[in-house]
């Protein structure tokens, strides 16, 4: 899609956030305004960074951020493909909270017991595979973080991996109503333990705690592992100081606290 001659793209921009903020929300605003038809592709990154005005690693972290909030998926041979949108909007969370740390713990909280029992029962159920794909996930992460990046979507993937492991979909479905708050939430989580070595190294223990008890098939070490990861979480974030809580940071808790319970799908949303 290009912009007409009285397409103004700074209007529709949030006043507010990083480039890829903005980017992330012009797209999303076209998906859901059917601008992209459901099961049509996205533009290539080429067509975009000159229809936005910025560059590749932009656009890239923009279809990431899309990608988590269920908008689009990757499809072998198809490209980015654009999902329903009334799939991501079906489920919001929580209250807005004048702590900014607040609305964060409160989805670590409710990760808690999901995160649990998802692990146990990949432990009992997952295939050789399925094991497979969790350990490369695992393995990403790190990955990720050594060329530089934060390793935000392979944390999220890491999780996602484990909620197919499960055999219930409802795991799955669910994360992925979640991912819109999860990505801001792993965000500022993993931006807090980067800050500090030895919090970087007990995010990787606990990650391979979980992998190892799923490798094990040892349901209760598992939910044990999975439980401890989201508690520890939490406390690290509590722990932050006031100086976390500024600038990207305070955006991203923002967004989280946003995200609202009940939300009725938009009425541009066809049916599925």
């Amino acid at each position: 899609m290009a912009f007409s001659s009285t397409d103004d793209p700074s209007a529709r921009q949030p006043a507010e956030g990083t480039l890829a903020d903005r980017v992330t929300g012009l797209i999303a605003a076209d998906i859901r305004s059917r601008v992209y038809p459901v099961n049509t592709r996205l533009p290539t990154e080429q067509s975009m960074t000159e229809q936005y005005g910025v560059s590749r690693t932009v656009v890239r972290e923009a279809i990431s951020r899309l990608k988590s909030e269920g908008l689009v998926e990757t499809r072998q041979g198809s490209g980015t493909v654009v999902r329903d949108p009334k799939v991501s909007d079906a489920f919001r969370l929580g209250q807005p909270h004048q702590n900014p740390a607040e609305g964060v713990l409160r989805i670590l909280e409710l990760r808690r017991g999901i995160e649990a029992e998802m692990a146990a029962l990949a432990a009992e159920r997952r295939s050789g595979a399925e094991m497979t794909l969790i350990q490369q996930a695992l393995r990403a992460i790190a990955r990720a973080v050594k060329d530089g990046g934060d390793g935000v979507a392979e944390d999220l993937a890491f999780h996602i991996a484990i909620s197919h492991a499960a055999h219930n979909p409802h795991y799955t479905e669910l994360l992925g109503m979640l991912t819109r708050a999860l990505h801001d939430a792993i965000r500022l989580t993993r931006t807090n333990e980067a800050r500090r070595p030895e919090l970087a190294a007990q995010v990787l223990a606990e990650h391979e705690a979980i992998c190892a008890a799923i490798k094990a098939r040892d349901p209760a070490a598992a939910r044990t592992a999975a439980f401890l990861h989201m508690r520890n979480t939490g406390e690290r974030i509590e722990q932050a100081g006031k100086d976390f809580w500024t600038g990207d940071s305070r955006a991203a808790a923002q967004r989280v606290a946003r995200v609202k319970l009940g939300e009725a799908p938009r009425a541009s949303s066809a049916p599925r």
